[in-house]
């Protein structure tokens, strides 16, 4: 089945980080900041537990982005990956960031004083959400592209001009500035059987490379520096649903900045429930035609995403009526169909989002409301058009749900 991330250059730069997460002066920062992280962490005995395999992909996920940094020599670089062989390799994953298990995330390094053609075909089906993203330093947002405005040729294929120039005639152009450094391109894939992301490649104009290529020194330093950059933005991220009352989902975030997409809303929260509790989850659309539910440890990462319904997004998802969502939250299985897995650890974090309104916000009825309930009581607490499922069908739900990601790990 075709996979467009499954590049040479994917390869190469996986190789490569294999050869930086090997090096002793990086495995002397990963054990510093293991300490550090665990110290100031104080995670119960299931979040200690998920850190060490967790971990590993948040070490792996800063090597192979900060080996993609020189703005003179840009590749398209995919982050936030599962565990995965390349030839017969062992390579660890790299999700971080409360990654969304729907998006394939790339990463394109430029510099605001450069010119560049970023060149593609998109897929077929096209997808619901996929945008361009030109951040600054911060994270913050330069310009950004939405991906169902490129402007296509006959076959499917574009063009994509960035520099700090006018538009002028162009059909698709993104506008630099002096403090962009970096694309930041996200492919929603919502329907992760017949989905595909676009095919992506990335030249600079303007001639040979003006700078030395980094030593490998240098790129055991930048990596160093991005795991401990990580790590600490992490705990800050955290802190914006930790700091708030457990279970409840009031706080709303809606920005430019941080790493939060444009034209996506966001309700962050993180749930402590005991095994015979349950945490109920009304979800109103308010117009969306894209909806995600994701559970994400305090590491910055999803859990199992690929066999247990730790996540789901609207395709995924029982539509309670046409435009509310009901799932619920526990650690046992509760029999229903938006069930969503904690993966054994009464404690997690969600970040719920919406985007792809039809008028740009969010209409009557947005937002989510939840409720902590017995967990012997659903039956009575549930609306009744909730989708209960069999021990069999869960099991094949898993199946299907396996079957239709693996792709994207195939070489």
């Amino acid at each position: 089945m075709n996979n467009p991330i499954a590049t040479e250059e994917q390869a190469r730069f996986e190789r490569e980080a294999l050869k930086v997460l090997a090096d002793s002066r990086m495995q002397s920062t990963i054990e510093d900041r293991r300490a550090y992280w665990l110290e100031k962490a104080q995670p119960g005995d299931a979040m200690r537990k998920a850190f060490e395999s967790k971990y590993d992909e948040v070490v792996f996920g800063a090597i192979i982005w900060s080996l993609n940094s020189d703005p003179q020599r840009p590749a398209v670089v995919t982050i936030s990956r599962i565990p995965h062989q390349l030839g017969g390799v062992d390579v660890p994953g790299s999700r971080w960031g409360l990654d969304n298990p729907d998006s394939v995330y790339r990463v394109i390094p430029i510099s605001g004083s450069e010119r560049y053609v970023i060149t593609g075909k998109v897929p077929d089906p096209r997808l619901t959400e996929n945008y361009f993203t030109l951040w600054n330093a911060h994270m913050g947002t330069v310009d950004v592209l939405d991906g169902k405005s490129l402007v296509l040729d006959d076959e499917g294929r574009f063009e994509i001009f960035v520099d700090s120039d006018d538009k002028g005639d162009r059909a698709n152009h993104i506008k630099s500035s002096p403090e962009a450094v970096e694309f930041y391109i996200r492919d929603v894939i919502a329907d992760w059987a017949n989905e595909r992301p676009n095919e992506l490649a990335i030249k600079r104009l303007g001639g040979a490379p003006t700078t030395p290529e980094r030593t490998f020194d240098q790129k055991v330093a930048d990596a160093q520096a991005m795991l401990i950059k990580n790590v600490d933005n992490t705990m800050r991220w955290n802190a914006q649903a930790m700091d708030k009352a457990a279970n409840a989902f009031d706080f709303t975030i809606d920005r430019d900045s941080d790493g939060a997409l444009r034209n996506q809303l966001y309700i962050m929260s993180h749930f402590d429930l005991k095994e015979d509790e349950a945490l109920i989850i009304e979800v109103g659309l308010g117009g969306a035609d894209y909806f995600l539910a994701p559970i994400t440890n305090i590491w910055g990462t999803t859990n199992d995403i690929v066999h247990r319904t730790s996540s789901l997004n609207l395709t995924q998802s029982h539509r309670t009526t046409p435009n509310t969502l009901t799932y619920v939250v526990s650690v046992r299985d509760p029999r229903i169909w938006n069930w969503l897995d904690p993966c054994d650890m009464p404690q997690g974090l969600l970040t719920l989002r919406w985007a792809e309104f039809e008028d740009g916000r969010p209409g009557r009825g947005f937002g989510a409301q939840s409720r902590v309930v017995p967990f012997n009581s659903l039956d009575h607490e549930l609306p009744e058009s909730v989708r209960r499922v069999t021990p069999e069908e869960r099991r094949k739900q898993q199946e299907e749900r396996a079957k239709s990601y693996l792709w994207r790990i195939a070489e």
